[in-house]
């Protein structure tokens, strides 16, 4: 008899896979594991007299993860007759686990206190790699050699089993606390408490902190210095809620192994007064160096600060470093509400990945590229790899690098598209589809290409406030009207017709006179809008093209009428739900297409997203699962145009 473990996924993800692996070679269950598209079928060896203390231990480590959906268990008569093995081809960057978080603050372990704490399935491993093969001579580690500890645990079953960068007090590197008038060193338990402590009170003392943790260079400070770039970072985990107003799958979300960035609705006064808004980007610590931070900054009293995107050269009041190279990715951002999850932008959790049989094709987008690799496909940042042989090379529009002599230049919204395709398998489907990543585009895939049967318009400013002038009847006594009641924002629109790098919600951020003058801006007053339905906002076509003249006229029209800015930006996003909802509908009767497709970071918008739910509900569309639908998920897509 076998017991049947059945871990149902929202997308596949090895190192959940690896987290429960670990925990079985540590009680040397025979296990037998099947891999289905989502789901992981562990069969246990039911005679085993661990079996329940494994299941129990299971139970109690196993990392929360926003992509663990459901989990079931039933008796099988498979035999089962060997150990499962641990899948270590691909370091990724993710929270800390529940051992190692309880490792880091047990005073008993040989890692107490210790920055650097990870094992093979969670923190930050892959900043530290510099080439293939995963392996410790090709990672930032090859200059330290693990002690006899450390070197046995990588040898032996369990969590640090092939840990490549395995490490603790007395073989990692020293850590350096640096102010313009001294400097400090940290290399065992009491002296890296003492240098947290001493890093805790200069944030308390209005000082700014560079940091380099695992995942790269963050400066830290306190809230009351906020700026539009600054994440808001929460202390204390059981605080969480009388700051912040979630809903449960975003506090799961907060608090998983994966540690995305949320936006969020603030609930605390004091947020609401520093960020000048009702929401939020808001993270939780996950790496050992901002979890001992937090930890000495919540002795203090804080509840939360604030930290941002930061390299070596950041200017700060006060400096943590140590000699190790170490390559950041960019975070994950998520969406979230109570029907669906995706990744929304962000290089995080998803990339390293190896899916797909392998293409003798590169493909090249947004420095990633793609690689054969054991019969599969490595998605990967270029620099980690030499060369490699293809026999030929999809490239993503914009790059003049020449890789191969059998070049073909791709489009990042055909790229994207197909990504999607690639993931749910639907190469036998007609798809239509829409891509919103500040311009529209509308694109159509026959069973064999992918077709843009609507191109993105580029946003053009030259004799922007003419051509507003120009659009229809009475259009020119409303830009009088609009120079005289808004002569700054008249203005500002008048400086961009000299411009040509400007983007369409810019300066419609400019025109609802916001002070962060971008997409972020809109969205977040878009956020403000608490009641039921808005405005219908211009997003007509015209010569089967989206028309700018016609939107931003409409927004300048509601603007004179002093509709709030709040209501103003909730529409916009609303009007564009329903013209995406529109156009594929037209689209999708016209091609006899069956499925339809979203991709494109601006998706990742609540009011927009939630409106094309509720337009869509009939036939939902597909988006990207293991990949961003921004644009990261290009290099997928390019293997397969």
């Amino acid at each position: 008899m076998a017991f049947v473990l059945e871990i149902e996924l929202i997308a596949k993800k090895e190192y959940i896979r690896n987290s429960i692996v670990n925990l079985i070679r540590e009680f040397g269950i025979n296990t037998h594991i099947e891999e289905k598209e989502t789901k992981i079928i562990f069969v246990f060896d039911s005679e085993h007299e661990k079996l329940q203390e494994c299941l129990e231990s299971i139970a109690q480590k196993l990392p929360a993860s926003i992509f663990l959906k459901d989990s079931k268990n039933y008796e099988s008569e498979e035999i089962v007759e060997s150990l499962p093995e641990i899948k270590s081809d691909c370091p990724l960057n993710l929270g800390l686990c529940p051992n190692c978080q309880k490792e880091l603050f047990d005073p008993s372990s040989r890692r107490y206190y210790y920055p650097f704490i990870s094992c093979n399935s969670c923190g930050g491993n892959y900043s530290f790699l510099k080439k293939y093969p995963y392996e410790r001579a090709n990672t930032s580690f090859k200059f330290l050699r693990a002690c006899s500890k450390c070197e046995d645990e990588m040898q032996s079953s369990g969590l640090k089993e092939k840990h490549y960068i395995n490490s603790c007090h007395e073989c990692a590197p020293p850590v350096r606390l640096v102010n313009k008038s001294s400097e400090r060193y940290a290399n065992d338990a009491g002296s890296f408490r003492t240098m947290f402590e001493v890093a805790a009170k200069a944030i308390a003392d209005d000082k700014k902190l560079l940091m380099k943790t695992t995942f790269g260079h963050r400066l830290f400070y306190k809230a009351s210095q906020l700026n539009k770039e600054s994440i808001i970072m929460m202390i204390n985990a059981s605080k969480i809620t009388d700051n912040l107003s979630l809903i449960t799958e975003e506090f799961q979300a907060l608090l998983s192994i994966e540690r995305p960035i949320l936006n969020v609705t603030l609930k605390s006064e004091e947020l609401k007064e520093l960020t000048k808004n009702n929401t939020g980007y808001v993270k939780y610590p996950e790496d050992g160096f901002s979890i001992l931070l937090c930890v000495e900054l919540q002795k203090l009293g804080f509840e939360y600060i604030a930290y941002e995107e930061a390299d070596e050269y950041t200017e700060a009041d006060i400096k943590m470093d140590y000699d190790l190279e170490v390559n950041s990715q960019k975070d994950l951002r998520v969406f979230l509400n109570k029907d669906v999850m995706f990744l929304a932008e962000g290089e995080r959790v998803s990339f390293p990945s190896v899916a797909f049989e392998s293409k003798n094709i590169l493909s090249v987008a947004h420095d990633f590229v793609s690689v054969a690799f054991k019969g599969k496909t490595l998605f990967d940042k270029m620099e980690k790899f030499d060369s490699v042989h293809v026999d030929k090379a999809n490239v993503l529009e914009g790059d003049e690098e020449l890789y191969h002599s059998q070049q073909r230049i791709i489009s990042q919204d055909e790229a994207s598209f197909m990504s999607v395709i690639a993931e749910h398998n639907l190469f036998s489907k007609k798809c239509v589809g829409a891509y919103f990543d500040e311009e529209p585009s509308f694109l159509y895939y026959d069973g064999k290409n992918s077709i843009r049967i609507v191109p993105p318009k580029p946003f053009d400013t030259t004799n922007l406030l003419q051509n507003m002038t120009e659009l229809r009847e009475g259009s020119d006594r409303l830009v009088v009207n609009f120079k005289t009641k808004m002569p700054e924002a008249y203005a500002k629109l008048e400086a961009l017709q000299t411009r040509d790098d400007v983007k369409l919600f810019e300066a419609t951020a400019i025109l609802l006179g916001l002070e962060d003058e971008s997409m972020r801006g809109v969205v977040n007053e878009a956020m403000k809008f608490v009641g039921k339905g808005g405005l219908q906002i211009d997003t007509h076509v015209k010569d089967n093209r989206f028309d700018h003249i016609a939107f931003l006229t409409s927004i300048i029209s509601y603007q004179l009428a002093d509709v709030s800015t709040a209501i103003l930006s909730y529409s916009i996003f609303e009007s564009f739900g329903d013209y995406f909802s529109e156009l594929l509908g037209e689209l999708k009767s016209k091609t006899k297409a069956t499925e339809i497709v979203l991709c494109g970071t601006h998706f990742a918008n609540q009011s927009l997203f939630s409106r094309m739910q509720r337009n869509l509900k009939q036939t939902p569309p597909h988006m990207n699962i293991n990949y961003p639908i921004g644009k990261e998920n290009a290099v997928v897509g390019g293997l397969f145009l």
